[in-house]
């Protein structure tokens, strides 16, 4: 009898290769985030039928605000279209929805939306779906140091008791499970500043593909990889018998 292959429990993707997508058709940088958008929702849907609990999506990063003013318009007006129109479908498929990341400085319409699926979502069972937002993981870090020093300075937390387990509390992420899996598109060898403390033990999945190509067919393949792989969590592997 064959062994039950293991579903990855968390996926987080970098979406990478939007632009190039558009360039390499000759179409503006936007066109290939809209057409990225698209491919959210597909993916999401394959990722719940699998059996993929945790979702987490690198949307725009603390270093995305270097880019041109009118790029950077149209992604927060994109997210907030897209979100408002998919809040119903979320509620529908049973999605919880949430985000990691610096909310408070998106534009206001971008964060009432926020809010509103998150509220709208927040009894969902089904699969749960990260936005990382205005997300940098040096700066998710440095905040979560800051959070811990008051805690300290005000005694609710003993120095001598603060061990990994104490500190992951302090991140954006707490009470979810570290990826199993990281996936990036478009053939980018680095993880540009994304959950540097949760991918330690990630394995990372490298495709050609740009995000606005990327599917089924690729998410099936990244999860296959994955499966191939033996995950000693810096151990060693022990054979049977």
């Amino acid at each position: 009898m064959s062994a039950q292959k293991i579903i990855p429990e968390h996926i987080a993707i970098i979406m990478d290769g939007n632009g190039r997508w558009a360039n390499k058709r000759r179409l503006p940088r936007i066109a290939g985030h809209s057409r990225g958008a698209k491919v959210i929702k597909s993916i999401v849907q394959s990722c719940d039928q699998i059996g993929v609990k945790y979702l987490t999506l690198y949307t725009f990063s603390t270093e995305n605000w270097k880019r041109p003013e009118q790029e950077v318009n149209f992604l927060m007006q994109l997210l907030s279209g897209f979100l408002a129109k998919e809040i119903q479908h979320l509620v529908d498929k049973n999605i919880q929805f949430s985000t990691i990341g610096r909310i408070e400085q998106l534009p206001k319409k971008a964060q009432e939306v926020i809010a509103k699926a998150k509220d709208k979502t927040k009894n969902n069972t089904g699969i749960t779906l990260i936005l990382a937002l205005n997300y940098g993981g040096r700066s998710e870090i440095l905040n979560a140091a800051i959070k811990l020093y008051a805690d300290i300075e005000t005694g609710k937390v003993a120095l001598d008791k603060i061990n990994e387990k104490i500190f992951a509390k302090y991140l954006y992420t707490a009470g979810i499970p570290d990826p199993d899996l990281l996936i990036r598109t478009s053939g980018e060898m680095r993880i540009s500043n994304f959950l540097l403390w949760q991918l330690s033990y990630s394995e990372f999945y490298i495709t050609e593909k740009f995000w606005p190509d990327f599917d089924e067919t690729e998410l099936k393949l990244a999860i296959n990889c994955f499966q191939k792989r033996k995950r000693r969590f810096g151990g060693i592997e022990h054979k049977k018998g």
